[in-house]
């Protein structure tokens, strides 16, 4: 959970953020397996808060989601847009439109002229938003924006690439987000996404291990992970060679970048999820894939209060991509 705030022209602050870990298998495959579960854990993580907003906005796995980019004619009425957008769903969507949440967005002139424009649709069916809905609501909070976790990566991914050597400009960037089970790609030039995959690997696998070597129970095992508190030996154990796994499965996802499109190299690789907190990590995967690469801060520019420790936000901002870019979503409370 990440609570900002508008600080002056385009800067935001960081007024309080917390990490609350999930039960095992609380969330499988992007389903909501355990509401009751996911609800304590919320409860908890807006209580450690100590927040009085209650609005939330939340995110949906990008596999959960369909999108697809249209082309409409420029200048049509709202009411004439949404006939469009809804008569375009239909062909693309493999439900009947009265059993998903569907919502679109203007990107701006289609590439062929003035006299077209570009839509955004996306469309996901309604359990899987009343779900997000569902969690909010029994937490005591209101569910005011539903997004697509990719896309709220994207959103603070910009605040990164002007951390880049000229702003990345002309520059071929791939967004690494390595969470519990599943890694997801995003490779971006000039802000427009050019490709995205999404494979089945993630720090539940280091987790699942730690437990078993050491006969914790996941949960243990989740909370000596992330406090560092394991015995000697575990580094050259089990760590270095999850490391190596993560390094050689980031190099497979390039490699399908590179097959599947007219690319055939990445200027610079940004890690993020969970998995990027790892001491290290960032050598080890330059290494292996031969590209320079950085550990994902969406926060370096922006000022912090009191209640937020540096160091602490420091270690940790990899890991809070998506929750950051939820929290840069506006939206009118009317």
């Amino acid at each position: 959970m990440v609570e900002l705030s508008a600080n002056g022209k385009d800067g935001y602050r960081v007024e309080r953020y917390t990490i609350e870990v999930l039960p095992k298998d609380a969330v499988s495959d992007g389903n909501i397996a355990n509401l009751e579960g996911v609800v304590e854990s919320v409860k908890r993580a807006w209580k450690r808060m100590g927040t009085s907003t209650r609005n939330v906005a939340m995110a949906l796995p990008g596999s959960a989601v369909i999108t697809k980019k249209i082309i409409v004619p420029a200048g049509l009425r709202d009411s004439e847009l949404e006939m469009q957008v809804e008569s375009e769903a239909n062909q693309y969507i493999p439900f009947a439109i009265e059993e998903v949440n569907l919502d679109y967005q203007v990107i701006g002139p289609a590439p062929s002229g003035d006299d077209e424009q570009e839509v955004l649709i996306a469309a996901s069916k309604k359990e899987r938003v009343e779900d997000r809905v569902a969690v909010a609501d029994a937490a005591g909070l209101k569910a005011v924006v539903i997004d697509v976790e990719s896309f709220a990566s994207l959103a603070a991914f910009e605040l990164i690439e002007r951390q880049l050597p000229e702003g990345g400009k002309d520059q071929i960037v791939a967004l690494i987000d390595a969470g519990a089970n599943i890694l997801n790609l995003t490779v971006l030039r000039n802000e427009q996404q050019v490709y995205a995959r999404e494979q089945a690997f993630g720090g539940g696998q280091l987790t699942q291990d730690i437990a078993r070597h050491y006969g914790m129970s996941f949960e243990e095992a989740e909370t000596a992970k992330r406090e560092g508190n394991l015995p000697e030996g575990y580094e050259l154990e089990l760590l270095t060679p999850f490391m190596e796994n993560l390094a050689l499965e980031i190099s497979r996802a390039l490699q399908f970048f590179f097959t599947s499109t007219q690319y055939n190299h990445v200027d610079h690789l940004v890690l993020a999820g969970g998995c990027a907190v790892i001491p290290g990590i960032d050598e080890v995967v330059a290494t292996r894939t031969q590209v320079n690469t950085l550990i994902a801060n969406p926060f370096a520019n922006m000022a912090l209060s009191d209640r937020v420790k540096a160091k602490n936000l420091l270690a940790d901002s990899s890991s809070l991509l998506v929750a950051c870019g939820l929290a840069l979503r506006r939206f009118d409370p009317a």
